[in-house]
């Protein structure tokens, strides 16, 4: 499956459905956006059971201010509605297969109780 271009329009009906995204905040113009893109492209073609979406910060800039995008490319990751990984910079593809794996490795049912534990703590 090759990647998706996410808009303000089907952002959060993607990420937070079931299964795993991957999202890649880019521009055109950014050099080390262009160097990720294959990288990104080739995982999602290596992974079919996972979205890959991409979102170009220049078209959706109410989009990439909501999700706090400070630098460019910035990676997400959500697994079932929650976000798991953020990280800015482009990662070469072993980090980036390392990253998946760990995703989908992850105990979902331990995720979400420091999830609720946290929003215990801020509210």
């Amino acid at each position: 499956m090759s990647t998706t271009t996410l808009t303000t329009a089907d952002f959060e009906a993607t990420v937070t459905g079931d299964g795993i995204v991957f999202v890649d905040f880019w521009a055109s113009w950014c050099g080390p956006c262009r160097q990720f893109a294959p990288v990104f492209e080739a995982a999602s073609e290596a992974h079919p059971d996972v979205v890959f979406g991409k979102v170009d910060t220049e078209a959706e800039q109410s989009l990439a201010a909501a999700a706090q995008i400070t630098s460019i490319p910035t990676l997400m990751a959500f697994r079932d509605g929650i976000l798991v990984f953020n990280q800015p910079g482009a990662l070469p593809a072993p980090a980036l297969e390392q990253v998946i794996t760990a995703v989908k490795e992850l105990d979902m049912d331990d995720v979400r109780a420091q999830v609720a534990a946290q929003q215990g703590q801020e509210g």
